[in-house]
């Protein structure tokens, strides 16, 4: 039978918090169309992020009440170690607060490694980038050329350009302290990376001497389109256990496929990177035995880590993003295609055709579906990143285990409201921004 369903039923409920498009439009104007400035009850359904926005589970919350709160040498770090392990292969772990912990720590390590640093990537996240840029590094992404075109259908749009990742080396490799890679890759509509280009990946950085780095913040998800798409008989497990074996290091938000509302880690093999790495976590983040986190935060990451790799929860999840994706199809709004683990990227200059990219259409496109019906999402075009964006995305990220079926219809619906109202959106004005990572705080006029 061709049906899914949410493959859990409902213990604890959360309100949601309605308002008049009245409201929202006094809101928008007190938040200076930024998005991310409007207070959460003042959202209907929020799919700005997936990050750390989960409902944990039962399991979860009753290890929760077991934690151990000392602040060294704690049974939950023992717990969460042990876990991080199991999942990674990898035999020396540090405790993050977040995915944004470990990039702070590895961007210092690199800066003292080596003078001026590039550090390429398939493509590089907000964070992962705004981190390398402050201390001066370089940031050049070398994604598929197929990624680049939104309806061609490729199985791992995510995937790594080989050719001029190789091409590359071969001039700056004494300037690269390691090359990442991104599974799935957020910022190319969250498409994933296949196993084979991990390991064609690793063979170049071997050629020339360069360690392999992964984010694994969305790897569960990655790793179920390998089992769909290329590596039919391999367990989820087993396939984030080989993707992890050709790196020399990960680092996780666990705010993603750890399921939990805070925490994440950096694993590596070599004990002497450890030992460096932990110098750093002691400055920023905490004890090398909880690192940021309460016990509370490791047990509940070491559990969801477990449910993570679950293949009908793995199933359901991916399953739901393709719906979204596919009633907005529907409703004439047009999406990347195909959709990817964990959001739908909606493409905002072919709704806002009109407007040029000084004048923000991902931002435009926000901001309207937040007017017409109480619904975040989030701008990852020329806002986030610059002159490097590729894509007018605004991406509808949706949290795990939170909305239903009849939520995405509702924000289906709302889309297409967004769609029929296009002309009358001129574009917004910049007119306060940071240095680094804008998005979150600057604020706009309309045009």
């Amino acid at each position: 039978m061709n049906f899914f369903f949410e493959p859990y039923k409902i213990k604890v409920v959360e309100p949601i918090f309605f308002t008049s498009k009245r409201e929202r439009k006094k809101i928008l104007e007190k938040a200076f169309y930024n998005i991310f400035k409007i207070p959460a009850n003042k959202i209907t359904i929020d799919l700005l992020t997936d990050s750390g926005t989960n409902a944990m589970s039962e399991h979860q919350w009753s290890k929760i009440m077991e934690a151990d709160e000392s602040y060294a040498g704690a049974e939950s770090f023992e717990r969460f170690c042990e876990e991080v392990k199991s999942f990674t292969g990898m035999d020396y772990v540090l405790p993050c607060h977040q995915g944004r912990g470990a990039e702070r720590i590895l961007a210092e390590y690199f800066s003292k490694k080596i003078k001026n640093p590039i550090v390429p990537s398939n493509t590089h996240f907000d964070t992962t980038k705004a981190n390398l840029n402050y201390i001066g590094a370089e940031t050049p992404d070398f994604v598929i050329n197929e990624a680049l075109d939104p309806e061609k259908y490729h199985p791992f749009k995510g995937n790594m350009n080989t050719d001029n990742l190789k091409i590359f080396l071969e001039k700056y490799h004494k300037r690269v302290p390691a090359v990442f890679l991104v599974l799935t890759n957020n910022s190319m509509a969250g498409q994933p990376v296949s196993l084979q280009n991990v390991k064609e990946t690793r063979e170049i950085c071997e050629k020339f001497g360069i360690p392999l780095f992964l984010d694994i913040s969305r790897i569960a998800e990655n790793a179920y389109f390998i089992k769909k798409r290329e590596e039919k008989n391999k367990s989820i497990k087993k396939i984030i256990r080989e993707i992890i074996s050709y790196s020399d290091l990960c680092y996780m938000s666990a705010k993603k496929d750890g399921i939990s509302n805070i925490g994440g880690f950096i694993a590596v093999k070599d004990k002497k990177l450890y030992e460096e790495l932990s110098m750093y976590l002691i400055l920023w983040e905490g004890f090398p035995t909880y690192g940021g986190l309460s016990g509370r935060d490791l047990e509940a990451v070491a559990q969801g880590l477990k449910e993570a790799t679950d293949e009908k929860y793995l199933e359901f999840r991916i399953k739901e993003v393709e719906f979204l994706g596919e009633e907005l199809s529907k409703r004439g709004v047009p999406v990347y295609k195909p959709t990817g683990g964990h959001a739908v990227y909606v493409l905002a200059e072919r709704v806002f055709d009109h407007i040029k990219r000084e004048n923000f259409p991902g931002q435009v496109f926000s901001i309207a579906l937040y007017l017409e019906g109480g619904i975040r999402v989030c701008e990852i075009g020329s806002l986030m990143h610059g002159k490097d964006a590729k894509f007018e995305f605004v991406r509808y990220a949706i949290p795990r285990r939170v909305y239903t079926e009849s939520h995405l219809r509702y924000v289906a619906e709302v889309s297409k409201l967004v769609l029929e109202n296009k002309n009358k959106w001129k574009g917004v004005k910049l007119i306060k921004e940071s240095p680094y990572l804008r998005h979150f705080s600057a604020e706009f006029v309309l045009l």
